[in-house]
């Protein structure tokens, strides 16, 4: 499946948006860039943006695979703020709402109190891209809300407005029109009960997700508008991600380089193919083996130890500060995974400082500068430049 590009202009805050809201009302609304409903990996390619707060409303599933969990985690590491409402974003926060992403609106609050358990309650059948993402079905949260509200309005009894959403839940979400709903009632409804509720239903029934959605959009709006920074996730009560989901964001990120972006996949095609790919590639594993191996020896760099090793890093490649945080896009990294980077750096330096009180009998510096030197030709090349001048001296 062709992968949907994200646009290159840097936004404050991105939107993932479609059936719950135009996306000419979402732009009207507060200033932000909208994108189509997030399937999964948009969320880690958006990063790219380097946005300050991401609303996730709207969402695909079923098809195709939905936005995944570890992509708004690593956006909340990455130190963007996200809210999710109204659609796939209230449920999605309701699921990370413990981990820092912020839920908002009435289905959110139904998601999150357990009323509502499962993405079928959203779901509806709508038009493609071409045509504005237009709903085509009802889905079942506004239903049920429209049954709340007539209720409330003494338009239904209780028993009656059971029936209205009892009749909505029995039919399937891509068939399920408000025509076929009202149908599906039947007799449970009295010929008055249904007078009712058609001259109550003239002035137009309340969108839930639509409100949602607006709410979300405009929560999100505020945070970028208050300058406030994005609150770090608690860490310590989630594991590292797995290896699986390092190769997944590494294949589906993106690049920034100036106004293009380039996919990490693409760019990995092209190292494997280059001279030193073996050579890039063992330096690479070397670093995470030994700063796994610190790891599980309950090493711990510290701040001062993680900064030094970025220091020396951007001192090596020769990059200003000025043209640092560019460089990082076109790297594909954000400030969380940069840490991440300069951690293992320190933590294979602590292992190598350590070496020699790490195994027993471990290897002391000089045998390492030795063993270093042989492999790489440079003992013999030590060796022959001090046995130059003697070779002199005896011709004499």
């Amino acid at each position: 499946m062709k992968r949907r590009p994200v646009p290159s202009r840097p936004d404050e805050l991105v939107v993932f948006l479609g059936p719950s809201m135009p996306e000419e009302e979402a732009r009207a609304l507060v200033p932000c860039r909208v994108l189509p409903p997030a399937r999964q990996g948009d969320i880690w390619r958006a990063l790219s943006l380097r946005p300050k707060a991401i609303a996730l409303v709207d969402g695909v599933f079923e098809a195709q695979p939905s936005v995944w969990h570890h992509e708004l985690l690593a956006a909340l590491d990455a130190g963007v703020a996200v809210f999710g409402g109204g659609s796939m974003g209230a449920l999605r926060a309701a699921e990370l709402v413990e981990h820092g992403v912020v839920g908002v609106g009435h289905i959110f609050e139904a998601y999150h109190r357990g009323e509502l358990v499962d993405d079928s309650e959203v779901a509806l059948l709508h038009a493609d891209e071409e045509h504005g993402f237009r709903p085509l079905t009802v889905p079942l949260v506004n239903v049920r809300h429209a049954a709340r509200l007539a209720q409330r309005a003494r338009v239904l009894a209780p028993r009656e407005a059971r029936a209205l959403v009892d009749a909505a839940v029995a039919i399937f979400y891509q068939d399920r029109t408000w025509p076929r709903v009202l149908a599906a009632v039947g007799e449970a409804w009295r010929p008055a009960t249904r007078s009712k509720w058609e001259a109550w239903a003239a002035g137009g029934l309340e969108d839930l997700k639509r409100e949602d959605a607006r709410a979300c959009i405009q929560a999100a709006a505020a945070f970028v508008a208050s300058g406030a920074r994005a609150p770090s996730r608690a860490r310590s009560r989630l594991a590292p991600p797995s290896s699986y989901v390092r190769r997944r964001r590494l294949v589906e990120g993106l690049c920034a380089t100036g106004d293009d972006l380039v996919s990490s996949e693409e760019v990995l095609e092209r190292l494997r193919a280059a001279p030193d790919a073996g050579e890039l590639a063992e330096e690479g594993l070397r670093r995470a083996l030994l700063a796994g191996w610190a790891r599980t020896l309950g090493l711990v760099p510290t701040s001062e130890e993680v900064a030094r090793a970025e220091a020396e890093w951007w001192a090596r490649l020769g990059i200003p500060p000025a043209e640092r945080e560019a460089w990082l896009a076109a790297c594909g990294l954000d400030a969380h995974e940069l840490r991440r980077l300069c951690e293992e750096r320190a933590l294979e330096r602590l292992t190598l400082e350590h070496s020699s009180r790490l195994l027993p009998d471990g290897p002391s510096w000089d045998e390492a500068l030795a063993t270093g030197a042989r492999f790489r030709g440079r003992w013999v090349e030590e060796a022959r430049r001090l046995g130059a001048p003697r070779r002199s001296r005896r011709k004499r």
